[in-house]
């Protein structure tokens, strides 16, 4: 467990899992009662609190199995966030449509509006997680965190302003006012500024673990690579026509409803 590949082989697999089982639910929500995303949030709080617990307990944990726990932890604490999210439990207070010809500073308000309140949770998870980091001798659930958080401001922003390639496939039901918010054209100054930064963090935590001197430096920095590629390959995505969807659509069922052109979204 401490060569740097099974830390990278982690963290891929948990992503992947993680994020097809959220998907998973919410899906399933999709297709229930008017009750089932509610419902659906609050049986996924044990998620929650074992995430602040493993995150908690990993911070005194100066070892590469306190860099495993710490690396969970956040992603459990993220998932459950992401799930509230994507149930339409924690949006914003604006569920519209994005009215048609609208531009420049109020379309970008509008756009906030639609999302402020996952913004929001997201940034006081943050805070918590530097708070209980202050001091801690593994700051591995905070670097995640970290990597987790600005990789999304990116990746929204690159939506917003505009992309080549948007998959719509997996936007759920709650959340389908969204897409008349994201913009198909070309890559704006948002994509390089993004691709500048990742690529940067990227770099740097492979330095990082070529000098690691101890097997806790090794998985923690495996670990955060393989965080910051998954990032950047999401990104690259918004531009090279690769059929990512297929990552987890045989998992997922069908939709109630589907249109031909999200079929085709990905190389559906």
């Amino acid at each position: 467990m401490t060569s740097p590949w099974l830390a990278i082989l982690y963290a891929l697999f948990v992503w992947w899992f993680s994020t097809g089982t959220i998907m998973l639910v919410v899906r399933w929500a999709d297709r229930g009662d008017g009750a089932a995303h509610r419902r659906a949030v609050l049986l996924a709080l044990p998620m929650l609190a074992l995430g602040v617990l493993a995150t908690g307990v990993s911070l005194w944990m100066p070892t590469f199995l306190g860099a495993y726990l710490g690396f969970t932890g956040a992603l459990a604490i993220w998932g459950w966030i992401e799930m509230a999210f994507l149930a339409g439990i924690v949006t914003g207070p604006l569920r519209d449509d994005c009215p048609p010809g609208l531009n420049g500073l109020a379309r970008f308000q509008r756009g906030w509006s639609t999302v402020a309140h996952h913004e929001l949770l997201l940034t006081v998870g943050l805070l918590g997680l530097v708070l209980a980091s202050t001091g801690a001798e593994n700051k591995v659930a905070l670097m995640a965190y970290l990597i987790l958080y600005f990789a999304r401001i990116f990746a929204k922003l690159n939506l917003f302003f505009g992309v080549p390639r948007i998959n719509t496939e997996f936007v759920p039901a709650r959340l389908q006012h969204l897409k008349s918010y994201f913009r198909r054209g070309p890559v704006t100054f948002a994509f390089p500024m993004a691709i500048t930064a990742l690529t940067t963090a990227f770099a740097a935590l492979i330095a990082r673990v070529i000098e690691a001197q101890t097997d806790e430096a090794t998985v923690a920095y495996a670990l955060l690579i393989a965080l910051a590629g998954l990032a950047l390959v999401e990104h690259w995505l918004m531009v090279v026509p690769l059929p990512d969807a297929k990552l987890w659509r045989w998992m997922l069922p069908a939709p109630k409803t589907m249109t031909q052109a999200e079929r085709q979204t990905h190389g559906l």
